[in-house]
């Protein structure tokens, strides 16, 4: 029973390592904007989303014999048109995600090294791009064994923040609702509460340690346990930030924490450092994970598939790509919404081919949430 025990946390880590990312460092902004309330309310429904969308990713996973990623499996129910536009919005994804990356990565370098040896988070990026670039090219494997670990040191600076803020904590810094920014935390929740991905290597892993007749609750139970955790992990990380920073809360919120606790301060150092590690994990992790798809499912040169993982976020940076909060905003309201439209659609077809059956008419809202969140999203970003 132990074991079990264990097995299953090992395996809930690899998906909260995965769900819990850049994301976090986002949200306290948009909760000073739009108003703590708000993006608790948003949290409700948005993990109501998630966990449904996840679940029913798991059974398609969890039915089919080949070992595909999303792209792969809608492919074999849905044809090879729609492979394509998954895999269109799949790359969308996460070139979204390691674009976001590259920029936070840059800014939570240079916060951390600036005073000792120069340098603009422009260059600080273009660094972190350089270096991820290359592991990924040497094809770093197992990068889902440090996650167990970062998970525990989150926790514990999550505990940190705490106890070195809660001297500064001030009620009145909580705003309690802003309609003018009311659209704007969909995307960035969406975005931080999306473990797509994981899901076929959760599902390897839970095969691997469970009995048959346990796998498929077992990989319920880690989606649905590891998205609540994710969610009450995040909004603590949100009260905390926004309570005791108020108006002073940056686009990365590490910066906040510099301004109440001041730059030679443990825990800020701790922050940064421990946000650099973060960054540059799920750089790594999403940047293989692209760099397969390309190379597997659709066959290009090994070589090739590492130039066009690393090279398209680059563009887009040296474009002028270069806001945190707008890029993970259109990643998760667009990419990623589209996505779930695609798996909803996935989900339609297999019960259709597999058991002969539709699903539940619940899920077929989960199609013009997608959409309103997203169109939503993109007036938000436009009138603000």
């Amino acid at each position: 029973m132990g074991k079990k025990i264990i097995a299953f946390l090992r395996i809930l880590s690899v998906f909260l390592g995965t769900v819990v990312g850049a994301g976090i460092f986002g949200l306290p902004f948009v909760a000073e904007k739009s108003g703590f309330f708000i993006i608790a309310g948003y949290f409700l429904l948005v993990t109501s989303i998630a966990i449904t969308t996840h679940l029913i990713l798991g059974s398609v996973v969890l039915y089919t014999k080949e070992k595909y990623r999303l792209p792969g499996y809608v492919g074999k129910y849905m044809g090879d048109s729609w492979k394509k536009v998954s895999f269109f919005l799949t790359g969308a994804g996460l070139l979204g995600a390691l674009l976001v990356y590259i920029i936070i990565g840059g800014e939570f370098l240079n916060s951390l090294l600036n005073q000792y040896i120069g340098g603009s988070p422009f260059i600080y990026s273009l660094f972190f791009f350089a270096l991820g670039s290359y592991f990924i090219f040497r094809g770093i494997k197992n990068i889902s064994n440090a996650e167990l670990l970062l998970l525990i040191v989150l926790l514990l600076i999550l505990l940190s923040f705490f106890l070195k803020l809660f001297p500064f904590v001030n009620l009145k810094n909580i705003q309690p609702i802003n309609f003018h920014y009311a659209a704007f935390p969909f995307g960035i929740i969406l975005f931080s509460l999306w473990g797509t991905a994981i899901i076929p290597e959760i599902k390897e892993m839970i095969t691997g340690s469970f009995k048959k007749t346990r796998i498929r609750s077992g990989l319920n139970s880690v989606i649905i346990i590891g998205l609540i955790i994710s969610a009450f992990i995040y909004l603590s990380f949100v009260f905390i930030i926004l309570s005791s920073c108020g108006s002073l809360t940056s686009p990365e919120a590490i910066s906040g924490i510099k301004s109440i606790l001041g730059a030679k301060s443990i825990i800020t150092k701790l922050a940064f450092i421990f946000g650099v590690i973060c960054c540059f994990t799920s750089f790594l992790a999403l940047g293989l994970t692209l760099k397969k798809i390309f190379w597997y499912d659709f066959g290009l040169p090994k070589n090739a598939s590492w130039l066009l993982t690393c090279l398209l976020p680059l563009v887009f940076f040296l474009a002028g790509a270069r806001e945190f909060i707008k890029v993970i905003n259109l990643t998760g309201a667009i990419a990623i919404g589209g996505e779930g439209i695609i798996i909803v659609l996935l989900y339609q077809k297999f019960l259709k081919n597999r058991f002969g059956r539709k699903p539940r008419k619940a899920v077929y809202l989960l199609i013009p949430i997608f959409i309103i969140g997203a169109i939503a999203e993109i007036i938000s970003l436009i009138i603000i």
